[in-house]
């Protein structure tokens, strides 16, 4: 007969991990909720205080995994109150904005929520397995890494529905990886050291467009109700479905979730819906801190920024308590989103609308400086530019990630 399994617990112990990742949480929900804080710049800004932390190497480094899970629930909320567009320009709104125009803003970041914590219980489970399929196809695809990333720019250009949008695709990829190029390994003299240009970039592709629109809308219209519209079969196999797709972009340099998410809502039957791409995205979101940490377990490599800030404090990897720290994250993240998202879209929707659009302007402004200094501003601006085609051309957006596949792309 086998020997018996002895369980031991340290009461003392399981209490610090507690305080800690209870720490970490807090730290990911005010990161979340600052619009145009980016995920890897908010990780860098970390790496910079660890080594000052005083605590448990382990425990720090769960704090930090525990910050980045709540991080990717949390960053849903200002998303979805900020930049709601005109509703005349609602077929060109982010899908979070066209919910929260219907009145169906609680929803949104319900389902949001819930393709978050989903992934989280499937990807933990998954986690081996998967990392055992990717790592044995992994040298394969590194080998051919800019065939994959070719056929997915291609793939995305090609699902759009109209020749317009196929146009509109292609001019916004090729014009991001032309910005991409130019700025990626600029280095600046800023006032913080935290990950360079990615927070221009982003802040402009994705964050300031939207918000320009925005200023001319007419703000949060009433919200009818809380309730999930959609069957719980549906929404748990897109969660499912994103917590796979999380695994790629954990794997595969420059894929992003909204990438991923489009891949999903392909193959998930109605899946090409607004509900099913907030599901989808923040499904992928949220597993890829999981997958991620197993890729670095598994190939020496970290995948995120808050992995980069997880080595800065030298932490062991001890996955049984890394993923105890994730799960109850993510735990805390689903109850602070759904408490914290309805007052946000509440407040929100009291205040004059133009000028949160044009406050939350500036802010972006403000961190591309500190984060790049003088020419972030240019990048800033730059990056806006761009950021305007595809809402003009009537396209995704997810087209601007050509801003990083691109120029891996190219092997620049």
């Amino acid at each position: 007969m086998p020997a018996p399994v002895e369980v031991v617990t340290e009461p003392a112990l399981t209490l610090q991990l507690l305080a800690w990742v209870l720490a970490g949480s807090l730290l990911g929900s005010c990161s979340g909720l600052v619009p145009g804080l980016h995920a890897n710049n908010f990780a860098f800004l970390l790496a910079g205080v660890a080594p000052s932390v005083p605590g448990p190497p382990l425990f720090v480094g769960c704090a930090m995994l525990a910050a980045g899970v709540v991080h990717t629930f949390l960053n849903a909320v200002p998303a979805m109150a900020l930049g709601v567009p005109d509703a005349e320009m609602a077929i060109t709104a982010l899908p979070g904005h066209r919910l929260v125009l219907e009145g169906r803003g609680s929803e949104a970041i319900r389902l949001s929520a819930l393709g978050s914590i989903l992934a989280v219980l499937a990807a933990v489970p998954l986690a081996i397995p998967v990392t055992r399929a990717v790592t044995t196809a992994y040298p394969t695809i590194r080998a051919h890494l800019s065939l994959v990333l070719a056929m997915v720019a291609v793939a995305l250009i090609a699902s759009e529905p109209t020749w317009r949008g196929r146009f509109g695709g292609l001019s916004s990829f090729a014009l991001a990886t032309g910005l991409g190029t130019l700025t990626l390994d600029l280095s600046a003299d800023a006032p913080l050291e935290a990950g360079g240009t990615l927070a221009p970039l982003f802040a402009g592709l994705f964050g300031a467009p939207v918000l320009i629109d925005a200023i001319r809308g007419s703000g949060i219209p009433p919200q009818d109700g809380e309730g999930v519209t959609t069957s719980r079969r549906f929404v748990g196999t897109t969660a499912v479905a994103g917590a796979l797709a999380g695994a790629v972009v954990g794997y595969i340099p420059g894929i992003s979730a909204a990438i991923a998410a489009v891949a999903v809502l392909a193959v998930v039957p109605d899946g090409a819906s607004d509900r099913g791409y907030i599901v989808a995205t923040s499904g992928v979101d949220t597993a890829n801190t999981i997958f991620a940490l197993f890729a670095l377990v598994a190939l020496g490599q970290p995948r995120t920024g808050v992995l980069v800030a997880f080595e800065e404090t030298a932490a062991p990897l001890e996955l049984p308590v890394l993923l105890a720290g994730v799960v109850l994250a993510g735990l805390l993240g689903f109850a602070l989103v759904i408490v914290v998202g309805d007052a946000y879209l509440e407040v929100v929707g009291r205040l004059t609308y133009w000028k949160i659009s044009a406050a939350v302007l500036v802010l972006l402004l403000v961190l591309s400086y500190l984060f790049t200094g003088p020419l972030g501003i240019v990048i800033f601006a730059a990056a806006t530019a761009i950021g305007l085609v595809p809402v003009r051309l009537r396209c995704r957006r997810v087209h601007l990630m050509g801003v990083l596949i691109g120029p891996l792309m190219l092997g620049l």
